[in-house]
């Protein structure tokens, strides 16, 4: 019997002497896997996309303001209210990795807004081709959107963060949304009507102007 309870105490030692091991290495693990390449990437990725996103909620009244389709605009209009809820989400993102959630400019995002207003500023005011336009420009944006979600929850889910990764999986699922939306609009309303659009006037004045016979000069009469 004593060496039954002798060996049952080393035994319940030793089992506890693998947990301590097992939670000690559990935190170098961890604080390893806080100061790798990898982890770094994955936080600048989270800067880089929460000035993108805070970027789209100032750039969107613009495009809401330019659009004539009513559905475009209400859709507009709601992705403006979900991309706002998308940077608290993000914001709370840097909470769970006990960050400041600092963003840090990001050029293709910056980039794709100017095509965007460029689009705007070139194409005629009121016009289904606007409209068009404001959905390749806002699609565009959405697909960088998808990629960069994509990217950052696999390697939050790599990394262990699981809380995190729920709230990038929630931010995808409705850019997914906004796209499909998107295309939904286009493909019923706008293209089909964009086609029937009138050229600019000014381009038809021009035409007028070219199509004008030149009236040649009058010689004055010589007197006797």
């Amino acid at each position: 019997m004593s060496t039954k309870k002798t060996s049952n105490s080393a035994a319940g030692k030793t089992t506890a002497a693998r947990s301590r091991k097992s939670a000690s290495t559990q935190m170098k693990e961890a604080a390893s896997k806080e100061n790798s390449p990898f982890e770094k990437m994955f936080e600048d990725i989270l800067k880089d996309t929460l000035w993108a996103e805070q970027h789209i909620v100032a750039s969107l009244p613009k495009m809401i303001e330019a659009a004539s389709t009513e559905s475009l605009k209400e859709a507009l209009e709601d992705h403006l209210h979900i991309t706002k809820k998308q940077v608290r989400r993000l914001e709370k993102v840097f909470q769970l990795l006990g960050k400041d959630a600092k963003a840090v400019k990001c050029p293709v995002m910056e980039a794709l807004v100017k095509e965007g207003n460029k689009m705007i500023e070139e194409t005629p005011e009121g016009s289904m081709t606007r409209d068009a336009g404001i959905i390749i420009s806002a699609q565009k944006i959405e697909h960088y959107e998808i990629a960069a979600y994509g990217s950052l929850l696999q390697v939050a889910l790599t990394l262990g963060h699981d809380d995190a990764a729920d709230l990038l999986e929630q931010t995808l699922m409705e850019e997914s949304d906004a796209d499909e939306m998107l295309s939904e609009i286009a493909e019923t309303e706008v293209n089909p009507m964009a086609d029937y659009d009138e050229p600019e006037q000014e381009e038809q004045d021009t035409e007028e102007e070219q199509d004008e016979p030149i009236e040649e000069p009058v010689e004055a009469e010589e007197e006797e």
